[in-house]
């Protein structure tokens, strides 16, 4: 089973391995989470029975700890408040439904290659979280010549997350992989499918859902190129936009962070919205 922790301000998203649905095993997910990431001052989940039974257990333990401390004044002192989404009301939690959709969806199409021990789905996890906090979030600036999109990874680590330099293992028959490059393949596969599905949503976002062209001069995009490695975004900044006869902008030209400048249709780009924008899809 995975934990799915996502951050309310950053979007970021955490991964851990557990061994069941049990309140002991959340508890101990949740420790290794906030040994790693921080205290956390609002938990908000569903009302799973191994959610409910860890916030008991937390809740007696504070209990035996307060002395003349109400449960509400321990908590307080901690700085934890564990809140529940309605019962029968999943849509409450979309912000994390989001992102366990996300992970599980492509976590079940690449199960098929092949098995993992608990050791190398843990190591995958770590691969796909990298991957997930790698994604652009908004622009880091105004300025034309600056090319650098703020990411969760940012938050996290205070720059932008890396892997090693390694090549594309997608292409290798299953029977020829070793175990090794088994979690290699499958962490790669899983950044073809979701990266592939992420810049759309991306870009439906932006361009179908506002009656307003997001697409302006200076505006940090996302260039879709086929085959970039795991966590390779090609940032670009529109330099001059080519409007239609109807008024309508489909064509752009921009440039890279190189100074080479060139034109692509706009449905080869995804628009970073700026922080006071919606937020992007998990």
């Amino acid at each position: 089973y995975i934990s799915v922790f996502v951050c309310f301000v950053t979007r970021a998203v955490h991964l851990e391995l557990v061994n069941g649905l049990t309140s002991d095993a959340f508890l101990a997910a949740l420790t290794r989470f906030m040994a790693r990431r921080g205290h956390c001052s609002h938990i908000y989940s569903d009302n799973g029975t191994n959610f409910v039974g860890a916030n008991k257990v937390l809740y007696s333990y504070f209990k035996r700890t307060s002395g003349q401390r109400t449960v509400e004044e321990e908590l307080s002192h901690q700085h934890v408040q564990w809140h529940f989404i309605p019962p029968s009301a999943p849509h409450f939690g979309g912000l994390w439904e989001a992102a366990v959709k996300s992970t599980k969806k492509h976590l079940l199409k690449i199960n098929t290659m092949g098995l993992l021990t608990y050791e190398e789905m843990s190591t995958m996890l770590c691969r796909i979280e990298a991957v997930l906090n790698s994604r652009p979030i908004s622009p880091m600036s105004d300025n034309p010549s600056d090319f650098t999109a703020l990411t969760p990874g940012h938050f996290l680590v205070g720059g932008v997350l890396t892997l090693p330099a390694e090549p594309d293992s997608t292409g290798i028959p299953l029977n020829r992989v070793k175990r090794l490059e088994l979690v290699k393949v499958q962490a790669q596969t899983f950044w073809k499918r979701w990266s592939s599905e992420y810049l759309p949503q991306l870009h439906k976002r932006g361009c179908w859902l506002s009656k307003k062209d997001n697409i302006e001069v200076g505006s940090l995009a996302i260039l879709k190129e086929d085959n970039l490695p795991p966590m390779k975004w090609i940032m670009v900044r529109v330099t001059q936009i080519h409007p239609g006869s109807d008024g309508t902008v489909r064509v752009v030209t921009v440039r890279n962070s190189t100074g080479r400048e060139f034109q692509r249709p706009t449905t080869k780009l995804a628009v970073l919205p700026h922080v006071r924008d919606e937020q992007e899809p998990v």
